[in-house]
């Protein structure tokens, strides 16, 4: 971990570099209240000292295992195991009579399609073995 001059400000690009974290991440962080948004918007988009404190906070909660939802409750102050997660929605497939298979909601469509195409090849895959005992 390298020190970080008093006022120091980043580009996303930068910040992105100094904590190792990818800039798409940094927008899901933001747009998920992990992270506040940068201090001054638009073409001069600035990041402070306290963007890149965040985001090393956030990574070490990562690395403890802790999920997402839990790190939000921690680092907003929350008693994580006194408090609830936030919901996951889920879509439940049923691939054979007695599997049913749940995938978080709100992926890509291309992951979903992926995902359905594989839960096909499952169901068939079960309903042979079915026929063949």
């Amino acid at each position: 971990m390298s020190v970080v001059p008093a006022g120091r400000r980043w580009t996303l690009a930068e910040l992105a570099e100094e904590s190792g974290v990818a800039p798409r991440t940094i927008r899901y962080y933001i747009a998920r209240g992990l992270l506040e948004g940068p201090l001054e918007r638009g073409r001069k988009a600035a990041y402070g000292e306290r963007h890149l404190e965040r985001l090393r906070k956030i990574r070490e909660l990562q690395e403890q295992g802790l999920p997402l939802a839990v790190i939000a409750h921690v680092l907003n102050g929350k008693d994580a195991a006194g408090s609830l997660p936030e919901p996951v929605v889920v879509e439940t497939y049923q691939v054979a009579p007695d599997v049913t298979v749940q995938v978080r909601a709100g992926c890509a469509p291309w992951r979903k399609k992926l995902i359905r195409e594989a839960l096909r090849d499952l169901a068939r895959r079960l309903a042979q073995q079915e026929g063949g005992q």
